[in-house]
């Protein structure tokens, strides 16, 4: 860290952890006036959260700014993810970029409400972050220089601490407050799930052992019997779990509960990292994967086919722009804009069943609803045609294809044979 501020303070993206701390070390032993901001998505209780201000002031940072972001998680960026059913590679609820968002937005506005010109934070130079952190910075707040020391100076983890250890500082590092156990894995922890990185998982073949889900019950461990649970929704967004009203924070809460004592909610991603190379993270994310299945169902209720698959294209856009670090692009308030008016009759309930590890959503309800029995029951029967308007619709949507398959036995025959058209 080699910027001279002129006096005005550093602010460090400050989760506690070996990285960041030893950031905000250096940066005060080098007389820089720093200001250490956690910003809380979820991923601390209050025992830790007391311990990571308590470890910034003796690490040396003049100010310690704490921002509980939990509920600005859900409304700004989780409730689009359900909007749009996004699941990257079809599997993962892009749980670590929902929160690098709030943080960064939070982190921009505490620096420049502090006058500072710098910002820091702690990501390497191999992992997603640094570019979801930096994109964000630059485009929230043009005029702060970003530096992330751990990636340009290629620190090593082992550098850090002996450094630390070097200059008496060690000891408030290893008094943090215990993180659940995780084996050698990299946890990280948040209100949309919990990923874990590291050890075994660099192994595409390898399974992780069970050290990678720190919360959720192992499915062979969890509730002998099913539960049911009613989930409503009001334009898309989840408003009450089990009949009992309240903020997404504290549904996404309840339905993580419920689904770790089924063994909900377990899962591996492997994909391409925003800097091309493959990536492999273990996640759980029960009340994620609960509310994408509960909306989805609700959605195949309410809207037209040709809504669905306009809105599934776009939701893989919208998922891949979000986890490269692009989701400050005009393009994702556009991409926003569709799902929003698509949700304007998703509004209903759904009923899901949890049971060791699955999770079934047996049915759905809505004032919105496309079924009307008195127009024709699928199977059965239907009132708006007949028979013979059925046989001429499937004769003129098969053209198509009969003109290329004639086309195709034209053009395979042996020379001079005469085909069948």
């Amino acid at each position: 860290m080699t910027t001279n501020n002129g006096g005005a303070p550093v602010v460090v993206a400050y989760s506690g952890g070996l990285d960041t701390s030893f950031l905000v070390a250096r940066a005060a032993r080098a007389g820089q006036r720093v200001v250490a901001v956690t910003v809380d998505t979820g991923g601390f209780d209050r025992a830790e959260l007391e311990a990571i201000a308590a470890r910034a002031r003796a690490l040396g940072a003049a100010e310690h700014v704490l921002v509980d972001a939990r509920q600005d998680v859900f409304d700004r960026f989780v409730t689009w993810l359900i909007k749009g059913n996004v699941l990257k590679g079809a599997v993962y609820p892009l749980s670590v970029a929902a929160e690098r968002y709030a943080q960064a937005e939070h982190i921009a506005r505490v620096a420049r409400e502090r006058g500072a010109r710098t910002v820091v934070h702690g990501s390497t130079g191999a992992g997603n972050d640094q570019v979801r952190f930096d994109v964000s910075f630059r485009v929230l707040a043009p005029e702060l220089t970003v530096e992330a020391p751990v990636r340009d100076e290629r620190l090593t983890r082992e550098q850090e601490r002996r450094w630390l250890e070097e200059h008496g500082l060690l000891e408030h590092l290893e008094a943090r407050a215990k993180a659940p156990a995780k084996g050698s894995y990299s946890i990280n922890a948040g209100l949309w799930g919990t990923t874990a990185g590291g050890g075994e998982l660099h192994d595409p073949f390898a399974a992780p052992d069970d050290d990678a889900y720190p919360l959720v019950t192992p499915p062979w461990e969890a509730a002998e019997l099913p539960e049911e649970v009613d989930i409503d929704f009001e334009r898309g967004v989840p408003t009450s779990v089990g009949g009992g009203a309240g903020d997404g924070v504290t549904l996404v809460a309840q339905l993580n509960a419920l689904g770790r004592r089924h063994g909900v909610g377990r899962g591996i991603h492997l994909g391409d990292t925003v800097l091309g190379l493959k990536g492999r993270i273990a996640f759980e994310a029960p009340a994620a994967l609960i509310l994408v299945a509960a909306h989805r169902e609700l959605e195949k209720l309410v809207l037209t086919g040709a809504q669905q698959l306009v809105k599934d294209q776009l939701a893989l856009t919208y998922g891949d722009l979000f986890h490269r670090g692009l989701y400050h692009d005009p393009v994702m308030r556009d991409i926003e804009a569709l799902f929003e008016s698509s949700q304007r009759h998703v509004s209903g309930t759904a009923r899901v069943r949890l049971y060791r590890g699955h999770v079934d959503v047996l049915g759905v309800t809505s004032p919105a609803t496309l079924i009307d029995p008195t127009l024709g029951r699928y199977g059965e029967e239907a009132a708006l045609w007949d028979g013979r308007d059925a046989r001429g619709f499937a004769l003129l949507l098969g053209v198509p294809s009969t003109l290329a398959a004639r086309r195709d036995r034209r053009l395979e025959a042996p020379a001079g044979a005469r085909v069948s058209q």
